[in-house]
């Protein structure tokens, strides 16, 4: 870790948790007593930081704690238009996890950015308060075991965790390979290699009841693998893919239509009456199913005669209920 990089990390450190103790600075940084004590008098006399020692608390804090000290740190220099990328950035990503697994861990960014910003801190609120995204679909998520398979995944570790099925409904217990975490339409899912199935598989990360990192290293599964299991084949939970959708849209679905993103190798046309034909790849179909019955009447299953049987049949259970 640079001199910089330090004298930064010491700074959040008491913008975050407001009285850090000197010896999480030290275990943390892994620095010594003399080194932590050169680092704070340059932040003192060099950055006029207002950073006091408070024995009530026992730690090290701002003097002024009803605000973010504001301390102008080298290193760190933006335009107004990469000022303003960033903190639409981690303004998005923070919209965008509805279901609270993610934005407690990018929170303190917040505080990052607009001390990084500084003036500008007025305009990155404005930004926020003027920009929405509104989450549907999204389910009620658990962050307790975000931590550990975020640190599984960058410590390529082997996870042990229990699952539960809502399927079948049932728990299992199960050792898994964390390979790469997707967020996909609201919710978090991790791909694994599962040790329990000896193959890839896709776990909604609300189903992991509890994880525990282990010490085995995790079975390294090629991005080409893990590309070819997941993305050949319609929606996150199919393997690889056996057969070939092919739907028809009206003329006025297909202007919506057209400019959708079904599938990585979708293979789209208009014919001369303005009807748009769409195929793609895919394996399982009860994703397709529900994502062809929101189009109506407007759109016709061509084939195959599998997924037209399963559409009519979900089509006669719905009329049933009236």
């Amino acid at each position: 870790m640079s001199d910089m990089e330090r004298l930064h990390r010491i700074k959040y450190m008491i913008q975050q948790r407001k009285c850090v103790p000197r010896e999480d600075f030290l275990s943390e940084l892994e620095i010594s007593p003399a080194t932590f004590k050169r680092d704070l008098e340059y932040l003192r006399s060099r950055m006029q930081a207002s950073i006091v020692y408070d024995r009530f608390m026992g730690g090290y804090k701002f003097e002024n704690s009803s605000s973010i000290e504001r301390i102008e740190m080298p290193g760190l220099w933006f335009s107004e238009k990469e000022a303003t990328a960033l903190v639409l950035m981690q303004h998005l990503l923070s919209s965008l996890d509805q279901g609270g697994l993610i934005g407690p861990h990018i929170e303190p960014l917040t505080a990052i950015i607009d001390g990084i910003l500084g003036q500008s801190e007025a305009t990155a609120k404005e930004l926020r308060k003027r920009i929405k995204v509104i989450g549907m679909g999204s389910r009620k998520n658990s962050i307790e075991n975000f931590s550990e398979i975020g640190a599984a995944l960058l410590k390529r570790n082997r996870l042990e965790i229990t699952y539960h099925s809502r399927g079948k409904d049932e728990n299992t217990a199960r050792e898994i390979s964390p390979q790469r975490l997707i967020y996909y339409r609201e919710n978090w899912y991790l791909d694994a290699y599962c040790h329990l199935r000896n193959g890839l598989r896709s776990f909604s990360v609300d189903g992991i009841q509890s994880a525990v990192l282990t010490n085995k290293k995790a079975q390294e599964v090629s991005e080409k693998e893990c590309q070819e299991h997941f993305a050949q084949s319609y929606g996150i939970f199919s393997g690889k893919a056996t057969q070939r959708a092919k739907l028809r849209f009206t003329p006025e679905h297909a202007k919506w239509v057209s400019g959708e993103h079904w599938h990585g190798q979708q293979v789209g046309s208009f014919d001369k009456d303005g009807y748009y034909n769409l195929e793609f790849d895919y394996n399982q179909d009860p994703e397709l199913v529900m994502d062809i019955l929101k189009h109506g009447s407007g759109v016709e299953v061509i084939g195959p005669a599998s997924l037209k049987t399963r559409v009519k049949a979900e089509l006669t259970k719905a009329l049933g209920l009236y």
